[in-house]
């Protein structure tokens, strides 16, 4: 995770760790988002991949289209595509997730959707491919 580039765009620190520029991945890609109190990632969805998001550490509220999950460290949540979603911490301590998104889009422009203005908007979008 340390060596990984962090983008804050979406709210947050999402780090993409094995990706097809990282280490050639041509199904699907993982990453790290990490949450402080009070921090969320903007909604947006996904019209190309499943999103697996595992809680590592802490606790996440997901709302995927509207309807609101508590997942609690060890605990996992499918983010079926199409689906808008954004993810918040609203408890005290830091929330660590894992994530996976199967199958690539055909490019990263086209695999993100934002519903929701992101936090940092000039900051740099999660590098993935190219």
């Amino acid at each position: 995770m340390a060596d990984a580039p962090v983008s804050t765009r979406l709210g947050g620190a999402i780090r993409p760790l094995l990706t097809p520029k990282s280490v050639g991945a041509s199904s699907g890609f993982l990453g790290t988002m990490t949450l402080q109190p009070g921090e969320f990632i903007a909604e947006h969805y996904h019209p190309y991949s499943e999103e697996f998001m595992f809680v590592a550490q802490g606790e996440v509220v997901v709302r995927i289209d509207g309807e609101e999950i508590v997942a609690r460290a060890h605990e996992a949540v499918l983010v079926p595509k199409f689906r808008s979603h954004r993810y918040e911490n609203r408890g005290a301590e830091p929330a660590l997730m894992v994530f996976q998104m199967s199958p690539l889009a055909p490019s990263p422009e086209e695999g993100h959707v934002e519903v929701e203005k992101p936090p940092f908007p000039s900051a740099i979008p999660p590098v993935v491919g190219k």
